[in-house]
Order: C-alpha cells, then structure tokens, then sequence
C-alpha cells in the first residue's frame, strides 16, 4: 500500500476555494487502485493543510495513474490558493494497525 500525502500552507482563508478546487467530488470515480482519500486542517492554523490518498498498487501503477488528465488540471486550480508546500511525497506504508 501506498499514500501520497502532501503538506501546504493556503493563502489565508482560501480553504473552501482550495477544497473546491482539489477536492474530489462525490460523482468522481477514483482511478483503479485509489483506495481512500483525506483532507486534515490543523485545529490550530487553519491554513495548514495536509491531504493524502491510499492507493493499493506499484509506484509504477500510480505515477501513471497521475500522468496528464483530472489530477493535473485540479492540482494546478488547487495551486493558485497555496503559499508553500512542505513535506510532498509517496511513501510506502510498513505498518497498519486497526484501532478498533
């Protein structure tokens, strides 16, 4: 399994602009693989936002699942409302555990 997480910073109060733009919506169908999709805003900054997919495939799978289409177009609209990216990644998960 994987998860491509990115951490931003917004402009100030871009939130709504920045989830309608990235933000998946509900009559969306996930590329194969997408498994699950986040959205976290930090209780103590509100422009600080941090989003991150599960996808169950290779690297390969989904680098080409994110090559050109849907995600670029949204990713670029998305960008007009960030003032900084810190952490962007995909990193391989080696522990899940169910809380439950």
């Amino acid at each position: 399994m994987l998860c491509a997480l990115t951490v931003r910073k917004l402009k100030p109060g871009s939130m709504e602009d920045f989830k309608r733009a990235f933000i998946p919506n509900d009559e969306m169908e996930a590329p194969p693989g997408w498994k699950k999709f986040y959205a976290l805003q930090n209780v103590n900054d509100e422009n600080e936002v941090i989003t991150f997919g599960l996808f169950d495939g290779t690297l390969e799978q989904l680098r080409e699942g994110q090559q050109g289409g849907e995600y670029d177009e949204r990713r670029a609209k998305a960008d007009e409302f960030v003032e900084s990216v810190g952490a962007d990644g995909i990193f391989e998960v080696v522990e899940e555990r169910s809380m439950e």
